[in-house]
């Protein structure tokens, strides 16, 4: 059996308004249409608060989407401050910014995801997903039209890990135990290269290079090149 281990966002798909800077200044705007607060001025409330930020720390006590989303309501709640909206409504603004990143409408798959994926299919490729993410991700995958390409669905808000968290990787390798080769491929140098090679797992950074990491793929049809190189 040969795995393949996908991220998703930067990797198969993207959300095309940006991310959640896009999405808590949209429901900024609705709220407030004359306001001159910019994305660039949201980021900085956002450098801290995810679960990704601290992925040494399991969150295993989250059940419920609703609690997961319950976790961020207070970084959202920085940056409608930041924007002087009405203090006492921040928990209901950030509960729009839930229903508005979530959004189907608001995601997309790169157009050589399912080709290329079909193709390494094709050639006994089998693809699983690890991803950093929030908890309507099986949901948004299968609107997408990508759950039918994926064996299995590890994402971090239902698994309670967080990559590179050594137990995100033992996870996938658990459930294949007889897998190989097994290769990472995402596009974050931390949370998918490090974090595979560091669990003793072969890794391709995708989309973004980095200074220093290699075998890098500008694209999946390079990935498959790569791929193709040395099975």
């Amino acid at each position: 059996m040969k795995l393949l281990i996908w991220d998703f966002d930067g990797t198969l798909g993207y959300h095309k308004r940006g991310y959640f800077s896009e999405s808590i200044l949209q429901v900024i705007r609705e709220i407030k249409p004359e306001t001159t607060i910019t994305v660039e001025q949201i980021r900085p409330y956002l450098h801290a608060g995810f679960p990704w930020h601290s992925p040494e720390k399991p969150h295993l006590d989250i059940r419920t989407a609703d609690q997961w989303w319950e976790r961020l309501y207070p970084v959202f709640q920085q940056a409608f401050e930041a924007a002087n909206l009405d203090a006492t409504q921040t928990s209901e603004y950030s509960r729009k910014v839930r229903a508005v990143f979530t959004e189907i409408g608001s995601w997309a798959l790169y157009d050589d995801t399912l080709p290329v994926l079909k193709r390494l299919s094709s050639r006994g490729w089998m693809h699983v997903l690890l991803s950093n993410h929030v908890p309507e991700l099986p949901d948004i995958l299968q609107q997408l039209g990508l759950d039918n390409s994926l064996e299995a669905i590890f994402c971090s808000a239902q698994t309670g890990y967080e990559k590179p968290n050594p137990n995100a990787f033992r996870m996938v390798l658990a459930a294949y135990p007889a897998a190989n080769p097994i290769w990472m491929i995402g596009d974050n140098p931390q949370a998918d290269f490090t974090g595979a090679r560091t669990n003793g797992l072969r890794a391709i950074l995708v989309r973004k290079s980095h200074p220093g990491i290699e075998p890098f793929a500008n694209d999946l049809s390079a990935v498959e090149k790569i791929l193709e190189l040395v099975n």
